[in-house]
């Protein structure tokens, strides 16, 4: 499992659908959580350790400043929104080369399930503060990236 969070001012994301262009999530300050789910992960990682670890990571990673200005609050300690968007091209693999291979990336059933059980568990977190862009769909992300602060988190380097 893999995110790449980038710390917003305000963020949308649209979907394109048959009658035009949608927004499916907006928020204010807080992040732009982008999920990618690798071929490793598979339906039973929502009950080991290492999910509850990643989303407490998020939650508390101390990156919003205080009264002074020092990065010293949590995203939940600053009262931030979360935005989170599927991303299956955080497993490219661009080793060999100019066409990125996804092999890495989880099948689609596996990946769509732990994007919503994801989603969830934010919620869960989080009530009131979490939007969700389409896990598959075609999306446009709007943001205004703040600082900027932009953090990768990959579960295999969690200890």
């Amino acid at each position: 499992m893999r995110f790449l969070l980038q710390r917003v001012r305000h963020a949308t994301v649209r979907v394109r659908e048959p009658a035009g262009w949608r927004v499916s999530g907006s928020i204010n300050q807080g992040f732009v959580l982008l999920a990618g789910f690798g071929r490793e992960d598979g339906w039973d990682l929502p009950e080991s350790p290492v999910w509850k670890r990643m989303i407490e990571k998020v939650l508390d990673l101390r990156v919003f400043a205080d009264e002074v200005g020092k990065l010293n609050l949590s995203l939940r300690e600053a009262g931030g929104e979360m935005l989170v968007v599927s991303q299956f091209t955080l497993y490219a693999d661009c080793r060999r080369g100019r066409r990125p291979s996804f092999t890495d990336a989880a099948p689609s059933a596996v990946a769509e399930a732990l994007f919503e059980r994801l989603g969830s568990d934010f919620e869960s977190a989080l009530p009131g503060r979490v939007a969700r862009g389409v896990f598959g769909g075609d999306m446009e992300v709007e943001l205004v990236n703040w600082g900027p602060v932009t953090i990768w988190l990959d579960s295999s380097e969690l200890s």
